[in-house]
């Protein structure tokens, strides 16, 4: 075989590929023995003439298609492989040159990863994140926690005041005609959390489980609703039932009940220092998220559409899996928000654009660096990917996860971690703006 590099610009190849004809020849022999069982020759059982006769009765070229198609998938690889070149898309092929006893001359066409082009990441600046938790931030958690534990409450004996939950009826009108979207039956509505248009829970305080009575509004000149637009409706409401939330005190005894500490000092500075650690981890993702914002910033590379469209294909099937676990199918999905494949691929488009980018930059980043990948590390990554599923210790688990996920994969992930540690280490934090 012998292979020439005939061009390689703007992301594309094209080589040939010629191969002797006694190779051919033999492939040829192959396409005969595979497909002789076609064949129905008077004198012949089926698929017992020889291919000498075969070939007198349909021409000598029978058997070509079928060796040429063998071939030219094999030599492509090798010739890709010869040419070190990154195949990014499936080639296109055209066969130059078939001519009985004379070499066969193939001619490729393939899309190939582009060279980003790295600028100066020796100060990579981001905005400085904050790194203590506050009081302010432990009460917000520890409030959290008495929403959890918190209890609904009937109220009969009282009017309807602030904070209250309220159980309604109602339905909108504009003059004597309902409009659209204005009516709902056992709507809990939490008096003062503004929910509904301006002026309308405020109408509520003061009355009483069982009334009915109407509320008076007019529409923002805002609304989204073009028909309602700074117009006068009424709603008819009525009160089916007023409930309260009742928070438990914030004392040693809530303490006891929510945690294993017995004060509430001890509880809050538990909470203190798991934000503290939750924080620095947060974090750390930030620093290293941004780092590679920054890096994306600082390279040239045109990103082919081809290796977007395969990180979309990916995007897809990661979000269909997670719906998987609520219960949904992607078709459902679509159904329910009116959206369609075409749509959900189009949203992800600007994302995958990103991460495609930020995957060369740091190929590109690992190749001026000099990264080395040892056979450590590799193992290292597959106990992660074992640790991710909750089988650290399951030598079968990680074997398994070893014939799916070949070394060669395993070393470009590494290469890729071990660039964004490397970015971390050239940031500068300035002050957020």
């Amino acid at each position: 075989m012998k292979v020439s590099l005939v061009s390689h610009e703007d992301n594309k190849a094209i080589f040939e590929v010629e191969v002797a004809y006694e190779e051919f020849s033999k492939e040829v022999q192959k396409a005969y023995l595979q497909n002789r069982k076609r064949f129905n020759i008077p004198g012949f059982r089926k698929g017992k003439a020889p291919r000498q006769i075969i070939e007198m009765n349909y021409g000598k070229e029978v058997f070509w298609s079928d060796a040429l198609d063998m071939i030219m998938n094999v030599k492509y690889f090798e010739a890709v492989k010869e040419l070190e070149l990154e195949a990014i898309d499936r080639p296109s092929v055209d066969v130059k040159e078939i001519e009985e006893g004379q070499p066969i001359v193939f001619e490729y066409e393939v899309a190939t990863k582009p060279e980003a082009k790295l600028g100066d990441y020796s100060v990579i600046e981001i905005e400085q994140p904050k790194q203590e938790v506050t009081e302010e931030d432990v009460d917000a958690f520890v409030e959290g926690e008495r929403e959890k534990n918190k209890i609904i409450k009937n109220i009969d004996d009282r009017a309807v005041e602030e904070g209250d939950i309220c159980n309604i009826n109602f339905e909108g009108f504009k003059g004597e005609e309902a409009f659209e979207g204005g009516k709902g039956e056992n709507y809990d509505l939490t008096i003062g959390s503004d929910t509904f248009i301006p002026g309308f829970e405020e109408q509520l305080i003061g009355k009483n489980k069982g009334e009915e009575f109407d509320v008076n509004l007019t529409f923002p000149e805002d609304y989204h609703a073009e028909d309602l637009k700074g117009q006068d409706v009424v709603f008819k409401v009525k009160i089916n039932e007023i409930k309260e939330e009742i928070l438990p005190e914030l004392d040693d005894e809530f303490v006891k009940d929510v945690s294993e500490f017995d004060t509430l000092e001890e509880y809050r500075n538990d909470v203190k220092e798991k934000l503290q650690k939750q924080l620095e981890e947060e974090n750390k993702m930030a620093i290293e998220n941004a780092a590679v914002e920054k890096l994306i910033e600082l390279t040239e590379v045109v990103v082919p559409e081809v290796m977007v469209e395969e990180q979309i294909d990916r995007e897809m099937q990661e979000y269909e899996h997670n719906l998987s676990h609520m219960g949904l199918s992607l078709e459902q999905f679509l159904q329910y928000t009116g959206n369609t494949s075409e749509s959900l691929r189009e949203e992800f488009k600007e994302q995958a654009e990103l991460k495609v980018k930020g995957d060369l930059a740091l190929e590109a980043l690992a190749i001026a660096e000099g990264f080395e990948v040892s056979e450590e590390d590799i193992e290292n990554e597959y106990n992660i990917v074992a640790e991710q599923y909750g089988q650290k210790d399951s030598e079968e688990f990680i074997a398994q996860v070893k014939a799916s996920i070949g070394a060669d994969f395993m070393t470009e992930i590494v290469k890729k971690r071990k660039g964004v540690e490397f970015l971390t280490t050239k940031v500068k934090f300035i002050e957020a703006e």
